[in-house]
């Protein structure tokens, strides 16, 4: 099968596309044909070896955690399938999406934690919502946020920052996120109050929520926590980083997963309502041929897209 293949660390060069074998799936086990791969920061991050200590690689590996497509086979029928009942209760030529065990640039992969696609979710929005919509999900029940309360989030303009504004604002949380301003009216449409990072964000922030922050979500991993620590009155109680690899180094927690596959599952399924309804917008902002999947990395690696980046098998 086609597949994009890296065999060592490096930039987007070491990206090449080739062929590997078929996975095959063992028992309670399920292959997919994939129609649609999301493309994320920590796929760079990954491809450089910046995260090896939460997500060691094997070479030769095939990037990529998210995606859409159809069940082609299925294991055995002993053990557990990936939406937590039994293999044989999907079938072949069920469209499903989430995530993959086996890397998800490539025309096959086997099913990590995925659940049904509604038939009116795109296969694009599809790919796109498993990483950023946990991901959001999984940070704000690590903070507690509750209604009522404040959050500042840096990085509110990215994939998983838009994500993390609407489930907040829907929880009746008030947000306030940092972005570039010419992401200003766009975070203001979500429901965010918008500030410019950089110097002098203490006074911003302190403008835009004269009642306090309650909560930090750092999305961004561009030297926020030190402000951050000050806006929350010195403590680090109720501040989560998923970009900041020196989180340790300022007492704060970093999150890197670790969500129980049955509740990744119940968030999968619950955001995908939530856009089958209109509740949750997952814009896609631009998809790739497989064979251009490293211009796709390049261009997440800049930090400035809004939105989520996709590849077309």
């Amino acid at each position: 099968m086609r597949a994009i293949i890296y065999n060592e660390f490096g930039g987007a060069e070491v990206l090449a596309l080739g062929h590997t074998d078929k996975p095959v799936p063992g028992p309670g086990e399920v292959r997919v044909k994939v129609v649609t791969v999301g493309v994320n920061p920590l796929d760079h991050k990954q491809r450089y070896g910046w995260v090896e200590q939460f997500y060691p690689t094997t070479f030769p590996a095939v990037p990529g955690l998210e995606f859409a497509g159809v069940v082609d086979a299925i294991g055995d029928a002993e053990g557990d399938g990936p939406d937590g009942e039994p293999a044989d209760a999907l079938a072949v030529g069920d469209e499903v999406f989430g995530l993959t065990s086996t890397g998800a640039y490539a025309e096959y992969a086997l099913a990590g934690d995925i659940v049904r696609k509604p038939a009116a979710l795109s296969f694009e929005a599809a790919a796109a919502l498993p990483v950023a919509g946990e991901t959001a999900q999984r940070v704000l029940d690590l903070l507690g946020l509750r209604e009522g309360e404040t959050l500042l989030l840096h990085g509110a303009a990215g994939a998983v920052g838009q994500i993390a504004v609407q489930l907040a604002v829907a929880l009746g949380a008030s947000v306030v996120g940092t972005a570039s301003p010419a992401n200003h009216d766009f975070l203001r449409s979500l429901g965010a109050v918008p500030v410019a990072y950089g110097a002098g964000l203490a006074d911003r922030v302190r403008a835009a929520a004269p009642q306090g922050v309650d909560a930090v979500f750092d999305a961004a991993g561009q030297d926020a926590l030190p402000v951050s620590i000050a806006l929350l009155g010195g403590t680090t109680d109720r501040i989560v980083t998923i970009a900041d690899m020196h989180a340790a180094d300022h007492g704060v927690v970093f999150s890197a997963g670790g969500t129980p596959p049955e509740k990744v599952r119940t968030v999968l399924a619950a955001h995908a309502r939530l856009a089958v309804e209109g509740r949750l917008a997952v814009p896609v902002v631009e998809t790739f041929a497989l064979a251009d999947a490293a211009k796709a990395q390049e261009l997440s690696e800049t930090g400035h897209v809004r939105g989520k980046l996709v590849i077309k098998i």
